[in-house]
């Protein structure tokens, strides 16, 4: 009898297994079709000389692709554009997005009203937030008008459009301005699977709301901490939608030509699909490697409560 139950739970738990092939196959070849065949793809197109809309097969020119694009200015000037970008809008999302989530999530009665608010600028697309910022950073713009009321001057264009400082700023402002609720939910979530009788421990051991968030909420809030910042720093790497709408708009391209805005002019103005494979493979291979270190820079044991 033990036999017999035994022969019919493989042959179920094999039913099972079948099934769940059938459903994951469909999303496999989806994903390879769109991510995978991409990847490999770019990879060998950027050893071969290939025009975009020519019907000239491809020429193999070895590394040539990728000695070219090391040794030119340009994408060391996206090199830097990224760079900029990243460090300025990466660190302030990560800090504030927690700073708000303890906030929101302290709060009893308007926690949900704040997470909706803060939220709501996610849902929009990255094109239609550009073009919002667009019309409030224009000369007559709500953005030129706070700061002249917070400075109690008037008249005063801060040339957010048209500075090549500014432009960086700007664009810092849009991506913050659209992510912060994202990742404030995402740290809200973390925080609300910490047990509160954890705090209610250290409130009765004399612990103050400093010594609680640093001794406490910091160390088990980890794993979300550093999901939240790869995230935010992939997103951050691969932005493309503001520089470029910005940069059509007559906006100067040097300062916010970062690597994707760089790839998409390369393929598809100057039809060099060897050179921008080359840097998309060179920005892959980065979000690849700073991925990596910082997992394993963050890693530790499972948080337990």
């Amino acid at each position: 009898m033990t036999i017999q139950k035994r022969k019919l739970r493989s042959g179920l738990e094999r039913k099972l297994a079948r099934w769940g092939w059938y459903f994951v196959i469909p999303s496999i070849i989806f994903f390879s079709i769109f991510s995978f065949y991409p990847i490999v793809n770019a990879f060998f197109l950027s050893f071969h000389r290939k025009n975009m809309i020519s019907l000239v097969p491809p020429v193999f020119v070895g590394f040539n692709n990728y000695l070219s694009v090391l040794s030119s200015g340009g994408f060391w000037n996206s090199v830097r554009a990224t760079l900029t970008f990243t460090l300025g809008t990466f660190i302030p999302l990560v800090i504030v997005s927690l700073i708000l989530a303890s906030f929101i999530t302290a709060q009893k009665n308007m926690a949900r009203i704040w997470q909706l608010v803060f939220y709501s600028p996610a849902v929009l697309s990255s094109a239609v937030a550009a073009l919002i910022w667009m019309i409030i950073f224009q000369p007559t713009g709500l953005a030129n008008q706070f700061v002249n009321a917070a400075l109690m001057r008037g008249g005063v264009d801060m040339r957010w459009l048209s500075n090549g400082s500014m432009i960086q700023f700007s664009t810092m402002i849009v991506y913050f301005w659209k992510y912060i609720g994202y990742f404030t939910i995402l740290f809200i979530t973390g925080l609300t699977k910490i047990p509160h009788g954890i705090y209610e421990g250290a409130t009765i051991d004399g612990a103050s709301p400093l010594q609680t968030f640093f001794k406490i909420t910091l160390p088990l809030l980890k794993p979300t901490t550093v999901m939240v910042s790869i995230m935010a720093m992939l997103q951050c790497l691969k932005t493309f939608s503001t520089q470029y709408l910005f940069v059509q708009s007559g906006a100067p391209r040097g300062p916010v030509d970062v690597i994707t805005l760089n790839i998409y002019t390369t393929a598809m103005k100057e039809f060099n699909i060897g050179r921008a494979s080359v840097m998309s493979i060179v920005l892959f291979i980065t979000m690849l490697i700073l991925t990596i270190v910082q997992l394993r820079t963050s890693r530790s044991d499972d948080v337990t409560y």
